[in-house]
């Protein structure tokens, strides 16, 4: 019975956790293509914008295996728990696309309130040969602290310091005075209603970023679940003329292969958004792996 209980909490555990890996994967579109439009382009990647990128969630939720989301909820893994998922991300805009692959993706449950996380994109590809400049995109990471976990009324609250290491074609993006290191605080909030979770998340970066949005998770069987959301990115740019603000819906899948494996899937798209800001289409899948913590 111990045995099936395990098995069962890990199954879940695996869904979810392929869920939150795929709200952080489209987190990471294809950074680092290279210094500007382009001659005949009128798209902007994400990659070349301080704005977060965008985000899709999938699964039950984007839960606490996540190492860093914009749209997450405030779970966290257990204590020696260690969540890994590899995934490919394209973003096609106007007209240019960009590639990731692998995204890498680490949280690790330290304690019973708070897990340490990194996520580590690298640039495959861009449609446009000569913006292309590949290797390692923008990296993150951080480490995410629960502040409430109300049994009762299910409400739970957390906060994630976070490090944002700028990709080179992100960096070419800054202006004077501005660095390749900034620091983020999301802040998460969770409820649940039934088997259903309502998730949202606010915040702030040093680079002068804001940034918003919730989303709603549903498990549709013990092993499949969707989810959809909405964000909003935006930032105050006194000495520019364009209004510099993103805004992205998406939905996704996860299903769970096994106890301790997930594949997921996911489609954003953004709405009243500028070339210049990243519109465009991100499409995402991976696999996601969830390693338990072993019982002596």
């Amino acid at each position: 019975m111990t045995l099936r209980r395990r098995s069962g909490q890990a199954s879940r555990l695996s869904l979810i956790a392929a869920g939150a890996t795929l709200a952080l994967a489209v987190t990471i579109p294809a950074y680092g293509q290279g210094n500007g439009k382009g001659k005949d382009h009128k798209s902007t990647p994400p990659s070349q914008s301080v704005l977060p990128s965008p985000t899709i969630s999938g699964g039950a939720s984007a839960s606490g295996a996540a190492p860093l989301a914009w749209i997450d909820d405030a779970s966290v893994l257990p204590p020696g728990m260690l969540s890994l998922s590899i995934s490919a991300v394209r973003w096609q805009g106007a007209d240019l696309s960009e590639v990731n692959f692998p995204v890498v993706d680490m949280a690790v449950g330290l304690g019973s309130r708070i897990q340490l996380g990194a996520s580590i994109p690298r640039i495959v590809g861009a449609a446009d040969p000569s913006q292309a400049i590949g290797g390692v995109g923008t990296s993150y990471v951080s480490a995410k602290i629960a502040l409430l976990n109300d049994m009762t009324s299910g409400l739970k609250l957390a906060v994630a310091p976070t490090l944002e290491i700028l990709g080179e074609a992100a960096v070419r993006s800054l202006t004077s005075g501005q660095h390749r290191t900034q620091l983020g605080l999301p802040v998460m909030a969770e409820i649940e209603r039934g088997s259903a979770r309502l998730f949202g998340s606010a915040g702030y970066f040093s680079s002068g970023v804001w940034f918003a949005g919730g989303g709603v998770g549903v498990p549709l069987s013990p092993r499949v679940a969707i989810s959809a959301s909405f964000s909003r990115a935006w930032a105050a740019d006194v000495t520019s003329s364009l209004a510099r603000h993103r805004n992205e819906i998406s939905g996704g899948a996860a299903f769970s292969l096994s106890p301790h494996v997930s594949v997921f899937g996911s489609l954003g798209h953004t709405i009243a958004t500028a070339d210049d800001n990243g519109a465009g289409t991100t499409v995402a899948c991976g696999l996601s792996l969830l390693v338990l913590p072993s019982i002596k």
